[in-house]
């Protein structure tokens, strides 16, 4: 069985494969660090489950994930995170995801979701089917936030936490007028004027 690891912690790397190779005797574990390594890995060789952490450095784990699924790879994906699931859980399963993991979660739990990915399931936490459970019931009652594309929303984190445009620009390598006009979206969507505003807007939603 193989998978591969995609996060930019080598300390991370090396401990969920610890945690694999306690349950998975058979295991091979392939890492990698970045987007091109991943996809160069991905594209030579078949995976069986890949865990991919979201907020890696320039391209970030959903737009790998999203490149994978326009390459019609269909190999399973859990994402894994450090953000709180009612941001991004839904998201990233409406990107073709597979499941969806906080990085503070038991070893317990990081077995079970791979062991249900490998089945060909996915992995929900009760948290997140509520939440599903809830948007399907009462669509219209949704936070305005999750209105914001991937990109958008990633921005608006940005921002609030403190970041120039300049900055967000050089950071996930996008031009200077392409993060503007994202501020822009973001600020007509949320109906706010300006940065203060959008960063007290973050604090609120506990997006920073």
């Amino acid at each position: 069985m193989k998978i591969l690891i995609v996060d930019d912690h080598p300390i991370l790397r090396k401990g969920l494969i610890e945690i694999l190779n306690e349950h998975f005797p058979d295991l091979s574990c392939l890492e990698a660090s970045n987007a091109a390594e991943a996809m160069s890995q991905l594209r030579r060789q078949t995976m069986d489950l890949i865990l991919l952490d979201i907020s890696l450095p320039g391209i970030n784990g959903l737009e790998i994930l999203k490149q994978l699924r326009s390459e019609t790879i269909t190999t399973p994906v859990l994402i894994l995170s450090v953000q709180p699931e009612d941001q991004y859980a839904i998201r990233v399963l409406k990107a073709g995801a597979s499941g969806y993991l906080k990085k503070d979660s038991a070893p317990e739990e990081l077995i079970n979701a791979v062991n249900i990915l490998l089945q060909g399931k996915k992995y929900i936490s009760a948290n997140v089917a509520n939440k599903l459970a809830q948007s399907l019931s009462d669509p219209l009652d949704s936070t305005a936030y999750e209105k914001l594309s991937d990109r958008e929303l990633q921005v608006l984190k940005y921002i609030a936490s403190g970041k120039t445009v300049s900055e967000i620009a050089r950071e996930i390598s996008l031009t200077v007028n392409t993060i503007s006009t994202y501020r822009a979206r973001v600020l007509e969507k949320l109906h706010l004027k300006n940065n203060a505003e959008l960063t007290r807007y973050a604090m609120d939603n506990s997006l920073v």
